[in-house]
C-alpha cells in the first residue's frame, strides 16, 4: 500500500467513529468532552476517507482507468 496509508485499519476507525457518534447523540457529556469527541470523530472520518479514496484509486487502476472519475464524486455530495 502507499506510504500515506493510515496506521489505523479502516474497520477499527469506522467502529470507533460509530461509537463517537453514539456518545455525541446520547449526550450527557460536558462541553469539553463533547468537543474532544467531535475532534476525534473528525480525525476518524478523515482516516476512513483516506482508506476509501485509496480503494477507489486501486479499483480505477485495476479496471484500466487512469484516474477515478472526479465528476461522479462531486455529483454524489
Amino acid at each position: 500500500m502507499a506510504d500515506d496509508t493510515p496506521d489505523l485499519p479502516y474497520e477499527q476507525a469506522r467502529d470507533e467513529l460509530i461509537s463517537v457518534v453514539q456518545k455525541l447523540e446520547t449526550g450527557g457529556t460536558s462541553l469539553e468532552e463533547a468537543l474532544a469527541l467531535w475532534e476525534r470523530g473528525e480525525q476518524l472520518a478523515g482516516i476512513c476517507q483516506q482508506w476509501l479514496d485509496g480503494a477507489r484509486e486501486r479499483l480505477a487502476k485495476a479496471s484500466g482507468q487512469a484516474e477515478p472519475d472526479q465528476e461522479a464524486d462531486s455529483e454524489e455530495m
